[in-house]
C-alpha cells in the first residue's frame, strides 16, 4: 500500500489534472493507493480573502471572491467532462451550498471555527473534481471523506490529532476499501468528535499524507511537487542549487522546523515513528528518482540554506537590569503561547534574552503584553539565515553586504539575523 499526495499547484488545472492521471496510470506498481489531494493553486488564498470580507462584513466582496471560485472549478469540471449533463455537475454545485448558506447568515461564530468550514472546502471542489475524471478514465477509485477518518480536538484552525480514534477509523473502514481499489481524499481536514470540520495548520496535506500513511503501515508516502526532489537551498535565493538524492529523517525535521518549505514540518516524525520512506518527486518528472528521506545516517552530502524574511528581532529586558532567570523565561513562553507566535531562533544572555519571529499582526499585541513586565527592544525588515552543516565560506557567502545583527551556532546548524548595510 502507498500513499501519494499532490499540492495545490500539481492540480491548477485541467491540464494538471490530467497529468495527475498519467502519473498513476504509468505507475509500474498498478496496485490500490490512496491518493491525498491538496486544494487547487491559489484557492486557498482566495478563501481565506472571502472569509476575512465576510467577518468584515463586506458580503459583496465575499460573493465576488466565491463566484469566481465557483466559476473557475466549474471551467476545470468542464474541460474533463464534455458531458455537461454528467451529475457531477450537480454534486460540485452543491458543495458550493454550505458556504452560500454561510454567506446568507453573517458570522455567528468564531473566526478560527469558520475558518475551518469555509476554506476546507477547497479540499473537498479539488478531489471531487479529480476523482470524477478518474473514473471517467477508467480508474478504478472511489471518493472518500477524510473528515471520517482523521479525528481532532476543537483547536481550530492548527488542530491535534485524536490518534487513537484515527488509527482505530482507518484501520476498520478505509483499509477495506484500500484493498480493492485507489481512493481519492483530501489533505488539510479533519473533524472533531462533534462532527465539524477542523483543519491542520496552513499546508497541512503534507501531514494528512503523514497520518494516513502512519496509520495503514504504508510501504511508502510520495510528495508530488514542481521540483526535482529536496534541493540544498530555494531556487529564487540561489542561482546554483543541488538535489539532495537521501536524507535522514533527523535532518528532514531539522531542515522543516527551520522553515524549509519544500514539506511540512509535522509531516516526518509520523513516518520516522513506523519507518516509512519519503519520496519527494517531480510532478513534472515522474521517472526521476527525486528524494528519499529514511533512517540512512548519512549527513548532508552539502550545507544546505534556508532563509526567512521579514523577520522581527525582540530583545527583552528586565526592568530592574537582574538577571534573565527561569521565571522570567516561564513569563515570556507563556505569551509567546497565548499570542501564537513561534520562535524561529533565540538567544538568551545575563541580562537579555532576544527572539526572532515571523512579522505579523500577533507580534505587536505580543511586545504589548512583554512590556508590562520588560522592557522590550525589537527591530523590523530583517532577514534570518539557516545554515545547515554550514562552515566559514557558507556564512561568508550568505553575509556579503550584510550586517550580522545576532548569531546562534550549534554543532550542525548556524543561524544568523540580518539586514543590509
Amino acid at each position: 500500500m502507498k500513499v501519494y499526495k499532490f499540492g495545490g499547484v500539481s492540480i491548477k488545472d485541467a491540464e494538471s489534472v490530467r497529468n495527475l492521471v498519467h502519473i498513476l496510470s504509468s505507475d509500474k506498481d498498478n496496485g490500490p493507493k490512496l491518493i491525498v489531494i491538496s486544494a487547487m493553486a491559489t484557492v486557498t488564498n482566495k478563501l481565506e480573502k472571502l472569509l476575512k470580507a465576510f467577518l468584515n462584513l463586506e458580503g459583496d466582496q465575499a460573493i465576488e471572491i466565491l463566484t469566481e471560485l465557483k466559476t473557475s472549478h466549474f471551467n476545470c469540471l468542464s474541460e474533463l467532462i464534455s458531458n455537461s449533463n454528467h451529475p457531477s455537475f450537480d454534486d460540485l454545485a452543491n458543495s458550493f451550498v454550505e458556504i452560500e448558506w454561510l454567506l446568507e447568515e453573517g458570522p455567528q461564530d468564531p473566526p478560527d471555527y469558520l475558518y475551518d468550514q469555509i476554506v476546507s472546502l477547497g479540499e473537498i471542489w479539488s478531489t471531487k473534481i479529480i476523482a470524477t475524471y478518474l473514473k471517467e478514465t477508467g480508474l478504478n477509485s472511489q471518493w472518500l471523506d477524510a473528515r471520517n477518518y482523521i479525528i481532532t480536538d476543537n483547536n481550530y484552525k492548527d488542530a491535534n490529532v485524536n490518534w487513537e480514534k484515527t488509527q482505530s477509523l482507518i484501520e476498520q473502514k478505509l483499509k477495506p476499501i484500500l484493498e480493492k481499489q485507489t481512493a481519492i481524499t483530501q489533505g488539510f481536514i479533519g473533524s472533531t468528535t462533534e462532527n465539524f470540520t477542523s483543519t491542520l495548520g496552513r499546508d497541512g496535506s503534507d501531514y494528512s499524507g503523514a497520518i494516513f500513511a502512519s496509520c495503514l503501515n504504508a510501504e511508502s508516502l510520495t510528495i508530488w511537487k514542481d521540483v526535482p526532489g529536496v534541493l540544498n537551498a530555494d531556487p529564487k535565493w540561489f542561482d546554483e542549487t543541488s538535489k539532495i538524492d537521501q536524507l535522514s529523517y533527523h535532518d528532514a525535521i531539522e531542515l522543516t522546523y527551520y522553515g524549509a518549505n519544500v514539506i511540512h514540518p509535522k509531516t516526518i516524525k509520523p513516518l520516522q515513528n513506523k519507518n516509512i520512506p519519503l519520496y519527494v518527486k517531480s510532478y513534472l518528472n515522474p521517472d526521476q528518482l527525486g528524494t528519499c528521506i529514511n533512517e540512512t545516517q548519512s549527513v548532508l552530502p552539502v550545507p544546505s540554506f534556508i532563509f526567512k524574511i521579514n523577520q522581527v528581532l525582540i530583545s527583552i529586558f528586565p526592568k530592574d537590569f537582574s538577571f534573565i532567570i527561569e521565571e522570567n523565561l516561564s513569563t515570556i513562553f507563556s505569551l509567546l503561547h497565548r499570542h501564537q507566535v513561534k520562535v524561529n531562533t533565540m538567544l538568551n544572555s545575563a541580562i537579555s534574552f532576544s527572539i526572532s519571529v515571523d512579522d505579523s499582526e500577533k507580534v505587536d499585541a505580543l511586545i504589548e503584553s512583554l512590556q508590562q513586565d520588560f522592557k522590550v527592544k525589537y527591530n523590523r525588515g530583517l532577514e534570518l539565515v539557516t545554515i545547515r552543516y554550514y562552515n566559514p565560506e557558507t556564512i561568508a557567502r550568505v553575509s556579503v553586504d550584510k550586517k550580522i545583527i545576532l548569531e546562534v551556532k550549534s554543532r550542525h546548524t548556524c543561524q544568523m539575523v540580518m539586514k543590509d548595510l
